[in-house]
């Protein structure tokens, strides 16, 4: 659906490129003001979650939840669908008034992402300028007045096999596209988020049993370094562990088998990373776990973000 020219929106080069669109904006939302530059000063909501299946999904729940969400902007991971498909299935939600831009993957029902929002955004971009993941469904980042938000769906990965080298391939040249956006966005005087399915669990705490993964893709040595490394750069903050502070978790993934769900054996591995002068404001951050098993729309619970 992004029939742009492959460049970046400022014009400027980076190692590859990006699919670019730019939006008509719509009536206002909760969070969002319909000026072009402006953030309203009540809040900003954020939520991600990777819905496993935008079609089944729908049919599970994620309409209901869209229907009552306080959210202003839902990125979504794992849509595994074409952009038609993904419009289809939302549709009520839609009509209801919701915004949709997808980043839909060559390889069929397979990956994708998405971003849901109350207001149509000013600008989409679509990948990170690495031509072996352009149209791997894996980044799109969407403007929002003085706000950009990315919705990410890193590899998963498989360890001692071509799916983890493909994985650590992305995590390079996803590192280096940050570096450069967290200086573009700092110095233009915006601010941006981005958030997702990153499929690693950086710390002990974030998964509940770490022993028995330890070799594992999600919770490799290398994996968790990596995550360390952006956080220390100081350019992104991790804002929900920031918020939920040294605790075990809140997990965000849990296994479909067994009894994971029931015993809390989950992941922390949906993040919401943030430029420091937004990830000040943030007011909230809470995984909207279901309530029961039977209630679950998606192995992952959305993780919202509320800024001041």
């Amino acid at each position: 659906m992004f029939g742009a020219p492959r460049a970046r929106s400022d014009g400027r080069r980076h190692h590859g490129s990006c699919r670019v669109r730019a939006s008509r904006r719509g009536p206002a939302g909760e969070g969002l003001s319909a000026a072009s530059d402006t953030v309203a000063a009540v809040s900003l909501v954020i939520t991600t979650v990777n819905v496993n299946g935008v079609r089944a999904a729908a049919g599970k729940g994620l309409l209901d939840w869209l229907a009552t969400t306080s959210a202003d902007v839902v990125c979504l991971q794992e849509v595994r669908a074409s952009d038609d498909q993904l419009r289809r299935a939302i549709a009520p939600a839609l009509d209801a008034g919701w915004h949709v831009v997808g980043a839909e993957s060559s390889a069929k029902g397979r990956a994708g992402v998405a971003i849901v929002s109350r207001v149509p955004a000013d600008a989409v971009r679509v990948g990170f300028g690495a031509e072996e993941f352009a149209d791997a469904g894996r980044y799109l980042e969407a403007d929002f007045g003085a706000v950009t938000v990315g919705s990410l769906y890193l590899p998963t990965g498989e360890a001692d096999t071509p799916k983890q080298d493909q994985k650590e391939r992305f995590m390079k040249e996803f590192a280096a596209y940050l570096g450069e956006r967290a200086a573009d966005v700092t110095a233009a005087g915006r601010d941006m988020v981005v958030c997702g399915d990153w499929n690693i669990a950086h710390t002990e705490r974030d998964i509940k049993n770490w022993k028995g993964n330890v070799r594992k893709s999600g919770f490799l040595p290398g994996e968790r370094e990596w995550v360390g490394a952006l956080l220390d750069t100081g350019r992104w903050r991790d804002v929900g562990r920031e918020h939920h502070g040294d605790v075990a978790g809140p997990y965000s993934w849990w296994s479909y088998r067994g009894k994971a769900f029931d015993t809390d054996a989950g992941w922390r591995i949906d993040y919401h990373l943030v430029t420091p002068a937004l990830a000040e404001k943030v007011v909230e951050a809470r995984v909207e776990r279901a309530a029961t098993y039977a209630e679950r729309w998606s192995d992952h619970a959305p993780v919202t973000v509320r800024f001041r």
